[in-house]
């Protein structure tokens, strides 16, 4: 289990659900994924483990299987419900066709929909959702259902969705860039928060790129030495006596380091890569938040310049006795009954995000250091057998070379 598998299923607030001295628990697992269908039809499905003993779940242990669309409709759910929270980030969908079904995009896959749903399950808020309990207890039939019947944002398909979370992005980098100037928020420590979410996605992005090409670097050194262990063993069968065994066991270190490397290459991929790259698509989940924030903070001060012009109308009607006071009056009530919703609203927002930001920071000094000391570790460990493994032969190189070198009598 990695660091983010830890930090979405580890310990979470304390909840006055339970009645019995059991301190309240709610973990969710996303296991044996498999493919379903055949053609353009086809998709992977998992099985969905929830152990909780929280009341509402009636019962200890709960199996459900889902799909990914079932995980978005998720997001989209929480996304439109909570605002001012930061929604867990999923996995992109990829399009490429014989990427979709290899065992490692789909292990990958698996591994980030675990983190992704147990990061709501752990979350104060979010695990109390009814659309979460839906989600880890509704059977398929149910689960279709309630995506077909969605309306509004939740109709979208994810690809639109993600067309909007772009747009959303564009626009708030535009704020912060200066190219657009919309009424916004006058708050140094907002715009400190601001400046720290884009310049975070930037290094985490760089990084996460490095990343990459660490994957691709062992995955190229091991095939090849492979392909020099093989040569070299063939090599050897064309020599005799021990330069053609000593021929033989190098190749055959070559090939057994070519593994190492593979492996290696995969670890890094799933503990290193993938966090990574996890961690940059929630700093764009992030950015999502802002973006409510601003319209929040926008809609509530174009309903309080539209409130002073009302005001100023009605005092003239009043003035004039018009018979169009009663009617603007009624309409003067509502919008200030709408203005002080939306202060409200905007309120919440900014008090969560202010909430989320000192989480995230806290989870990601923690998670972060576990990825970068599995990855210290596990390149001191290659290191280290790569040594070793070379080492070994030097002797019997030595030996060779030593009586091919040895004079006439």
């Amino acid at each position: 289990m990695n660091a983010l598998q830890r930090s979405g299923s580890g310990s979470m607030a304390q909840s006055p659900r339970s009645s019995t001295s059991q301190a309240p628990y709610l973990t969710v697992s996303v296991t044996d994924p498999a493919k379903m269908g055949n053609g353009v039809q086809a998709y992977i499905s998992y099985k969905v483990i929830t152990k909780t003993n929280f009341p509402e779940y009636q019962g200890p242990e709960k199996i459900v299987i889902r799909r990914y669309s079932d995980f978005v409709w998720l997001r989209d759910r929480l996304f439109e419900r909570y605002k001012g929270i930061f929604i867990p980030p999923l996995p992109e969908k990829s399009t490429v066709e014989k990427f979709r079904f290899s065992a490692e995009f789909i292990e990958m896959r698996r591994q980030a929909l675990d983190v992704f749903v147990n990061r709501i399950a752990s979350h104060h808020e979010l695990q109390q959702s009814e659309d979460l309990r839906t989600f880890l207890l509704e059977d398929e039939q149910t689960m279709e259902r309630e995506r077909s019947q969605e309306t509004g944002i939740f109709k979208k398909k994810p690809a639109d969705f993600m067309q909007i979370f772009k747009d959303v992005q564009s626009r708030v980098s535009d704020v912060v860039l200066g190219k657009e100037k919309p009424v916004e928020e006058s708050n140094p420590e907002y715009e400190k928060q601001k400046n720290y979410i884009f310049q975070l996605e930037d290094h985490l992005a760089e990084a996460q790129k490095h990343a990459y090409r660490l994957v691709k670097r062992h995955r190229e050194l091991g095939q090849s030495l492979s392909d020099f262990g093989k040569a070299v063993k063939l090599l050897g069968t064309c020599e005799g006596n021990s330069l053609g065994k000593a021929f033989s066991e190098l190749g055959a270190k070559s090939e057994l380091l070519s593994i190492k490397l593979q492996r290696e290459a995969h670890h890094l991929l799933m503990r290193f890569e993938e966090p990574l790259k996890d961690y940059v698509r929630a700093v764009q989940s992030i950015k999502a938040t802002i973006a409510e924030r601003a319209n929040a903070f926008r809609h509530h001060c174009e309903l309080a310049e539209t409130i002073k012009f009302k005001e100023i109308d009605l005092n003239k009607l009043r003035l004039t006795r018009s018979e169009k006071l009663a009617d603007a009056e009624r309409e003067y009530e509502q919008l200030k009954a709408d203005g002080k919703e939306s202060k409200r609203k905007f309120e919440t927002i900014v008090k969560l995000m202010n909430e989320e930001i000192a989480r995230f920071q806290e989870q990601k000094t923690i998670d972060m250091g576990v990825v970068f000391h599995e990855f210290a570790e596990g390149q001191a460990h290659l290191a280290k057998s790569i040594a070793e493994a070379w080492r070994s032969l030097l002797p019997k190189l030595e030996a060779c070379s030593s009586s091919l070198e040895t004079p006439d009598a």
